[in-house]
């Protein structure tokens, strides 16, 4: 039996392109730049793409050969210096196994932004294809907030979205396109996938799966990838984000036969998109009212915690995480036995390094970036409780096992507060980014944090309630303070009165079927 060769990478970026901060090389070094055998070792047995890449290979006998690992954290446009970096290292592996290539995997994330182009997988993937033709099957790995394009369904005739919000499944889904990849490679299927569009910013409640209707979905979904030609379902919510063309939720099908029939399918999710656009789930606080009503749990007889997440300032979405407008309303609520994190303020930790715990500093805390998204500086007097390095190793179902950073790290005591103050962006979704610095979430009464769905996974389990607010950051839902000017119109929520009838009838029902392209010797 033929031993395949199939390179793999993992190139994953979620841009905000409203974010003012470049994401260059650095940006992708500050998660963990990993190359080959180093990525393997790192990544193998952890909830990665690449460890579902590897699940499969192993499993078939492949020759694989991996060849990066950069993941950076979500923010502004990619620079054209940092996309040749690591592409390049990618195209000039499949140009070095021109002729004895069989497959390729690549774990993506979908809502990739260049400086120079406003769909950096599909760049990727045309790359690729200017130097191996169609003759090699392209599989891709994708997060449900992927803002699909044509031109990805063009280029890759595999794609496969993870079906949780919380992502729980990245190794679930690295496998499933591992198998699809190897049933094509010895020629018993011949896979594209479709996408079925409507003419919305984002799924309603941004794609989350924990409830909601997006539970239905991913169960229609999963039925309908038995039928014996549907090899993969993604259900996508979209990034709204993204001041670009191709913006919004989708509904990929990895099939082949009757494609007609996929896409009347996908069809049925997608209106349901539309039909269920206004129910949202989240009510959504402004922070003095969530701060009344921690303070109003907290005096409650609730043994566990009371979670209030700021949604707008999530630098899982490309926010800047120095918002102060909730921490703000906290203090000024006078709650006690409570932590707050992260506060993204490298300046600060760098002024508080020049003190001993147990200090009393005066501080001007957050709000640097950019105040009008989320709250000027706090002049506030704190007590310094630790200095870190910021190093920690998550525990929970996303980051079980994986070695973070939130770079050099402090913990102060503000009033009845404990707010962690970190020097690199990342939202809050594992205990350790709290526990690893001598706070412990559970011994609190009041839990605040940055994060829009994925503190659910690790924090909810642990909560008496969950409460989210908009602090008026970058990520905010209040469209209107962002400065939109590249979508396509009509667009909900932009245009709420739009001819839904008049937009299928004008855009092919939303439906994109790739050609099949001729295949050549690679």
């Amino acid at each position: 039996m033929k031993t395949f060769t199939v390179i793999t990478a993992e190139l994953l970026h979620e841009t905000n392109t409203f974010c003012a901060l470049p994401t260059t090389e650095a940006s992708f070094a500050e998660r963990g730049l990993l190359f080959g055998d180093a990525a393997i070792a790192a990544r193998h047995d952890n909830n990665t793409e690449l460890a579902g890449f590897l699940d499969a290979g192993r499993a078939h006998g492949w020759n694989l050969v991996h060849v990066i690992s950069a993941h950076a954290q979500p923010g502004g446009r990619v620079t054209r210096a940092a996309f040749e970096a690591l592409t390049t290292p990618i195209v000039a592996a499949v140009l070095a196994h021109k002729g004895r290539l069989d497959g390729i995997l690549l774990g993506l994330h979908g809502a990739m932004v260049t400086d120079f182009c406003e769909d950096g997988e599909g760049e990727l993937l045309r790359r690729l294809r200017a130097q191996i033709g169609h003759a090699v099957p392209i599989g891709i790995t994708l997060d449900p907030h992927v803002n699909a394009t044509r031109a990805m369904c063009d280029l890759a005739e595999i794609m496969v979205a993870f079906k949780t919000y919380p992502h729980v499944d990245m190794r679930a889904a690295g496998r499933q396109a591992g198998e699809i990849l190897q049933r094509t490679m010895v020629g018993e299927i011949r896979p594209r996938t479709l996408r079925v569009s409507r003419p919305m910013l984002e799924e309603v409640n941004g794609g989350r799966t924990d409830v909601g209707a997006m539970v239905e979905r991913i169960g229609q979904a999963r039925a309908y990838e038995q039928h014996p030609d549907v090899f993969a379902v993604s259900v996508n919510g979209g990034f709204a984000n993204a001041d670009i063309a191709e913006v919004g939720p989708t509904v990929l099908v990895t099939a082949q036969g009757n494609m007609a029939a996929h896409a009347r399918f996908a069809s049925t999710l997608a209106d349901d998109f539309w039909h269920q656009r206004q129910h949202r789930l989240n009510q959504f606080q402004t922070v003095t009212q969530a701060a009344a009503l921690c303070k109003a749990y907290a005096a409650s007889d609730q043994p566990r915690p009371i979670v209030v997440a700021d949604y707008a300032d999530n630098p899982g979405g490309g926010a800047y995480g120095d918002s102060t407008a909730l921490l703000a309303a906290l203090l000024e609520a006078g709650v006690q036995q409570t932590c707050f994190g992260p506060m993204v303020d490298p300046e600060t930790v760098r002024q508080l390094q020049a003190h001993q715990t147990g200090d009393s500093v005066p501080l001007r805390l957050g709000g640097k970036t950019d105040s009008r998204f989320g709250g000027l500086p706090l002049e506030v007097s704190c007590t310094l409780r630790l200095l870190s390095d910021g190093r920690y190793v998550g525990s929970g179902a996303m980051l079980g096992g994986l070695h973070r950073s939130w770079g050099p790290t402090a913990v102060v005591q503000i009033d009845g507060i404990t707010v962690l103050v970190v020097s690199h962006r990342s939202q809050m979704l594992d205990l350790q980014q709290f526990k690893a610095f001598g706070i412990d979430p559970e011994a609190q009464r009041i839990v605040a944090l940055k994060s829009m769905q994925h503190f659910r996974a690790a924090f909810e389990p642990i909560a008496g309630e969950v409460i989210v607010c908009d602090s008026g950051a970058l990520c905010t839902l209040d469209y209107a303070l962002l400065p939109f000017a590249h979508v396509p119109r009509p667009l909900f929520p932009f245009d709420p009165d739009l001819d839904y009838a008049a937009w299928l009838r004008d855009h092919a029902d939303g439906i994109y079927i790739p050609e099949f392209v001729a295949s050549a010797e690679n």
